[in-house]
């Protein structure tokens, strides 16, 4: 954490902004998740509880042509000591003009446009003790010069210092089985968490179409697996981080009620061969059903890799299928349902996700996994008992 505290400080420290007041937002959140069935492994818990706070601090001068932004994380976990973590998710200095913006810091940086999984999304690293979806990103040392011209807006990054994906610990739940032991994570590169990696990408529209292409260089963010034995005689699994080079593409067309998505990847680098994986389909929203202000969003999606079941994830030929809910009211109240089932061995994932705001700074969340016939040979397998109801409050200010 030493390179990111010295780059936060640097944009923190930038002449002329100490004296200027800011804004304070963010929220404080307590999260139960249950789990009805006993674990696999007598060491992990059981029912658990944790805390989370993520306050922003904000603040901008120049006639708004420069800002800082300040976002630490924090969590408490009651069962597992490796979920108990902070990370700064933002702390960047901003220099915008009209056609060009510098970004300095840590950062987060999205790309993807599909539901079940981004593929194409590789400038931050995954927090996987948050949440499995892979939604949750740890800040990313970076500088970032991004371009904007009638062509589209070419994003050009520099990123000094690699951060390794988090994993749940021995008493963690759900998690892998074998466990992954992150005291044994490996790299390729010599210099290990202090290599460069560099990106860049291109993105546009034309009409209704809008599209990125990327490319990437540096360490990969998805570790190959291991298998290994740790000091203990115990049988884990060792994280791998290789030097790659990916291409991507991400496409969406919004034609009506329709959207089509697509992202692909080719990558070399990361294991004995190039692969390349993809995945694409819709979402389809029925508007205003029964007469109503509801919408309801059906979402198809076909997950594809090169590797076969050789590919260190879980989506290698699945189907994806889900609706979303929307109310539509003052409360922002949605709800999510999918459904992923592997074509191969007929593993299946369940997932629900649901959130509503209650007055002005509360927002009620429930989520639900369930994991089914899941052979032996399977990721999801260690899994296999896992099915878990999680309520989360959080209250914003």
């Amino acid at each position: 954490m030493n390179r990111l505290t010295t780059l936060g400080l640097t944009a923190l420290l930038w002449p002329g902004t100490v004296t200027l007041a800011g804004e304070w937002s963010g929220y404080l959140s307590g999260e139960l998740r249950a789990f009805p069935a006993e674990p696999n492994d007598p060491r992990q818990h059981g029912n658990n509880l944790s805390f989370s706070a993520q306050p922003e601090y904000y603040i901008e001068w120049d006639d708004g042509r420069q800002s800082i932004t300040v976002v630490p994380f924090a969590r408490w976990d009651q069962g597992d000591s490796e979920r108990t973590h902070a990370d700064i998710r933002e702390l960047n200095w901003l220099k915008a003009s009209d056609n060009w913006e510098l970004r300095i810091g840590i950062g987060k940086v999205y790309w993807g446009v599909t539901e079940s999984q981004h593929l194409v999304d590789i400038i931050n690293q995954t927090d996987f003790v948050e949440n499995l979806d892979g939604e949750d990103k740890l800040g990313q040392p970076m500088l970032q010069l991004a371009l904007i011209r009638d062509w589209g807006t070419l994003d050009l990054f520099v990123l000094p210092g690699f951060r390794e994906r988090t994993f749940p610990g021995i008493d963690g739940r759900p998690r892998f089985q074998p466990r992954i032991d992150t005291g044994l994570t490996q790299y390729e590169s010599s210099r290990e968490q202090r290599n460069i990696d560099y990106a860049a990408r291109w993105s546009h529209y034309i009409g209704d179409w809008d599209f990125g292409l990327s490319y990437f260089h540096g360490t990969s963010r998805d570790p190959t697996f291991l298998p290994t034995l740790n000091a203990d005689g115990e049988i884990v699994i060792a994280p791998l981080y290789e030097i790659i080079n990916q291409f991507s593409l991400d496409l969406q067309a919004t034609l009506g009620d329709w959207l089509w998505k697509l992202e692909a990847i080719h990558r070399s680098g990361q294991g004995a061969s190039n692969y390349a994986a993809a995945t694409g389909g819709f979402e389809y929203t029925f508007v205003g059903i029964f007469d109503s202000s509801y919408d309801l969003g059906l979402i198809g999606e076909i997950l594809w890799d090169e590797r076969g079941r050789d590919a260190p994830t879980l989506f290698d030929n699945d189907t994806m299928i889900g609706a979303r809910f929307t109310l539509n009211d003052a409360d922002s109240s949605e709800l999510l349902l999918g459904f992923i089932i592997d074509n191969d061995d007929q593993s299946q994932l369940l997932y629900i996700e649901g959130s509503r705001r209650i007055g002005q700074r509360w927002k009620l969340s429930i989520e639900a996994r369930a994991f089914a016939n899941t052979p032996q040979d399977s990721l999801l397998y260690g899994m296999r008992d896992d099915d878990y109801l999680q309520l989360e409050i959080a209250r914003y200010f």
